[in-house]
């Protein structure tokens, strides 16, 4: 997959590019309303032998437009986001800046040089796409240019609501697991490098994989969760239960979120090591203990119970 960042003003013209139908919008997540777009994407571009592009933006918008409510973490971090795009088959992924530059430029100028200098010839966006200056750019404008063709696709749902990045971090704070990977099709993950922790678990029979982000990722809420992890460079995937949070049976004022996992039936060490946690359910909220046999006993509990919620993984 060619990737090519796009900076205002347009400095870099790509002139060896080929004509192509292209998907835009910011697909944090790449849930399934945002494949229905890329599928759709796919399906014209194979059936009018045009380049399959995706074009994106970073950082998110809000950093812009957005202050009190601005993203700064992500549900698919940018580099992740591209690697499923490549998995997908896309060709070209353009990403463009989003500035504050980029922010103020009228719709028309977005059209005339981001859509049709770089030869797509096929718009495949969200029914509630905008773009341009204030938001005035939308799919009814699009569709009244004749430079290309425009295909507008429907919001998708779950149950009465519509699946969309937001909702998936409602989801996430409110530890409605299920629900999240119901609309991303697939079980959320992080993926981290395995550090030096605190190296308490070892010491009271639960050994634990420190797990820190490679990303900047928008993390489950506080709480235990039946998880299971893959080691890059391995075929296998391990079993587990995982505590998100600030460990309070230690620290009263700890606010640092730690990610530990403990595996089953594990005993290498494995600092140092690439992974990815995938989480499968919620099991309970992070809490308190009065002391260290009352922690011991509900971490047994806690791993029988993601043992029985992951006896089909």
């Amino acid at each position: 997959m060619k990737i090519i960042r796009l900076h205002y003003p347009l400095d870099n013209r790509q002139d060896e590019l080929k004509d192509s139908a292209a998907a835009i919008g910011f697909f944090d997540g790449l849930h399934r309303g945002h494949q229905n777009v890329i599928n759709k994407m796919i399906e014209i571009a194979e059936e009018k032998g045009l380049k399959k592009a995706v074009m994106t933006f970073d950082p998110h918008p809000s950093v812009v437009l957005s202050p009190k409510k601005q993203r700064t973490t992500y549900l698919t971090p940018l580099d992740i986001k591209l690697e499923m795009l490549d998995g997908m088959g896309v060709d070209y992924c353009f990403i463009i800046n989003f500035s504050s530059a980029f922010a103020a430029l009228e719709s028309e100028y977005f059209v005339s040089e981001y859509l049709i200098n770089n030869k797509v010839r096929e718009v495949i966006a969200g029914f509630d796409f905008s773009y341009g200056r204030y938001g005035k750019g939308n799919i009814d404008t699009l569709k009244a240019n004749d430079a290309f063709n425009t295909t507008a696709v429907a919001k998708l749902t779950s149950g009465s609501e519509k699946i969309s990045t937001t909702k998936l971090r409602d989801d996430l704070a409110a530890h409605r697991l299920e629900e999240v990977n119901d609309a991303l099709g697939r079980p959320f993950e992080v993926q981290g490098v395995v550090v030096q922790g605190e190296k308490r678990g070892r010491t009271i029979g639960f050994p634990t994989a420190n797990v820190e982000p490679e990303y900047r990722y928008h993390l489950p809420a506080k709480g235990v969760y039946a998880v299971t992890l893959k080691i890059d460079n391995e075929e296998e995937i391990y079993k587990g239960v995982c505590n998100v949070g600030v460990k309070p049976t230690f620290h009263d004022n700890m606010t640092r979120v730690s990610i530990e996992v403990h595996l089953f039936d594990f005993n290498r060490s494995i600092y140092g090591e690439n992974v990815t946690v995938y989480w499968h359910n919620f099991i309970r909220k992070e809490q308190k203990f009065s002391g260290i046999d009352e922690l011991t006993e509900q971490i047994g509990k806690d791993k029988e119970k993601a043992a029985e919620l992951l006896e089909n993984h």
